[in-house]
C-alpha cells in the first residue's frame, strides 16, 4: 500500500495540473459506502497537504475538487440508501460489515443530524453514515446542508497537519499563520464536540418525558 501512495503523491507532484481531479477522486472514493474503508486517502491528503505547504500546489484548487469530491461521495451513498432501502444493509457487502452498520444505526438514532455532520469525522463509521441516513429516511435537504458544511471542514483539517508540518520546516516566520490553522482546527473539532453533547442532553430528558 505504501508503494501505490508514494507513486501517486509522486504522480501529483510532478503533474500539479491533475492534483485536482486525483483529489476528487480520492475524496469521492473515501466517502463512498464501503469502498473508502480501501482508500488510503487520509495518508494521501497528508502528502497533499506537505505539497500545498511547500508552495508546489495551490490550495485553492485542491480544497475545491476535494470539498466537490466528498459532498459528491457522500450524497451517492445517501442516494444508495434512499433507493434501496434497509434490505441493502442486510445484502452482501454490507452483510459483512454488521458491527460497523450496527453502530453507524446508533449513532444515526441518537443524533441524526449532527450524526451527518460529525460522522464524517469518524473513520470506522465515515462511509456507512450516509447510506444508514438515506435507508431511515432523513429528508433530503437536512442532508445534504450536513454533507456540505462537514466536506468544507474535514478536508481542510485532513490537509492542515501535512501543510503544518511543511511550513514549520520554513522560516519563524511562519509561526504565526501556523498557529492559526492549529486554533481553527481545534475550534471545529471543540465546537464539534459541543454539538453532539448538547443534542445528546436534549434527546434524554425527551425520553424521559416519554417514559414518563
Amino acid at each position: 500500500m505504501d508503494q501505490y501512495i508514494d507513486q501517486i503523491a509522486a504522480f501529483i507532484e510532478t503533474n500539479q495540473a491533475w492534483a485536482g481531479p486525483i483529489t476528487f477522486l480520492l475524496t469521492l472514493g473515501e466517502s463512498l459506502v464501503l469502498v473508502g474503508l480501501f482508500i488510503p486517502a487520509t495518508a494521501l491528503m497528508l502528502l497533499t497537504g506537505g505539497l500545498i505547504g511547500a508552495g508546489t500546489l495551490s490550495p485553492w484548487i485542491v480544497l475545491a475538487w476535494g470539498i466537490a469530491g466528498a459532498i459528491v461521495g457522500d450524497a451517492l451513498s445517501y442516494w444508495l440508501g434512499r433507493w434501496a432501502g434497509p434490505n441493502v444493509l442486510r445484502r452482501w457487502p454490507l452483510k459483512q460489515q454488521r458491527s460497523g452498520v450496527a453502530r453507524a444505526r446508533l449513532f444515526f438514532y441518537r443524533y441524526g443530524f449532527a450524526s451527518v455532520l460529525v460522522g464524517r469525522f469518524l473513520g470506522p463509521i465515515r462511509s456507512t453514515i450516509p447510506t444508514v441516513a438515506g435507508v431511515m429516511g432523513m429528508a433530503h435537504g437536512r442532508f445534504q446542508l450536513a454533507n456540505v458544511i462537514s466536506a468544507a471542514l474535514w478536508l481542510p483539517l485532513m490537509l492542515a497537519p501535512g501543510y503544518i508540518t511543511a511550513r514549520s520546516l520554513g522560516t519563524a516566520d511562519n509561526a504565526q499563520q501556523i498557529a492559526m490553522m492549529i486554533g481553527a482546527g481545534l475550534s471545529v473539532l471543540l465546537g464539534g464536540g459541543l454539538l453532539v453533547a448538547m443534542l445528546r442532553k436534549r434527546r434524554v430528558p425527551a425520553r424521559q418525558r416519554r417514559g414518563n
